[in-house]
């Protein structure tokens, strides 16, 4: 039998589990992506405008050298087993790339569209709604993008630390030498990324025109 129909085959037998191993891999990747976002949006536009903002972008530059296994290994004695544990680890691993891009997205936003804004009456929360937000959109979602492929991908090391997901599948693959179920998990993983990384920058290049004509 080749590689390509014991392929077939294994994904036939498993389609029930294959499917959960899918759902609980999404649900580890997209809740990190969102407690991230909801935490380092906020924060880049502060960095963004505050004078004090530089140090804390340079942190984050500093902490995106941190292997992903490092970081999960590290929540361990804090949270012991599960998915809380790889919820958190991930979230951290996707915080960087979001502030950063976050902030260089507000801190390139041309002087000359808020001073127009300004001259027409706006106060600073319209003019950062209405003028800065749309302009900075599109490095911010590039942000997210990164992020997402990153903890996509990180996601799999999950498995170490018994948060679950497709990572259960490269692990089980390799450790009995199950050459099916290592390259469906692989396989499933690349997907979700690619998934995620068409998704995101289709939506880019969606705004992208409202930043290119300001």
């Amino acid at each position: 039998m080749s590689t390509l129909q014991a392929l077939i085959e294994y994904i036939g037998v498993h389609e029930r589990a294959l499917a959960h191993a899918v759902f609980v891999h999404i649900g580890l990747s997209g809740t990190a992506l969102l407690i991230a976002a909801g935490l380092s949006i906020p924060l880049g536009v502060w960095t963004a405008h505050a004078r004090g903002g530089t140090p804390v972008v340079g942190v984050m530059t500093a902490l995106r050298s941190v292997p992903s296994l490092a970081v999960l290994a590290l929540m361990l004695p804090v949270f012991g087993l599960g998915r809380v544990p790889a919820v958190v680890a991930l979230t951290l691993l996707a915080i960087p790339p979001i502030l950063i891009n976050t902030d260089v997205g507000y801190r390139t936003v041309e002087r000359a569209a808020v001073d127009a804004a300004v001259g027409m009456g706006m106060h600073p929360a319209q003019v950062l709604r209405r003028v800065e937000t749309p302009l900075a959109a599109p490095v911010i979602l590039a942000g997210l993008r990164t992020a997402a492929v990153e903890v996509i991908a990180s996601a799999t090391l999950a498995a170490f630390i018994g948060g679950g997901g497709l990572g259960d599948l490269i692990v089980a693959g390799l450790q009995n030498d199950n050459t099916p179920e290592l390259l469906t998990g692989a396989i499933l993983v690349a997907l979700l990324a690619l998934a995620a990384e068409a998704g995101l920058t289709t939506a880019r290049r969606m705004l992208s025109p409202a930043r290119a004509g300001a």
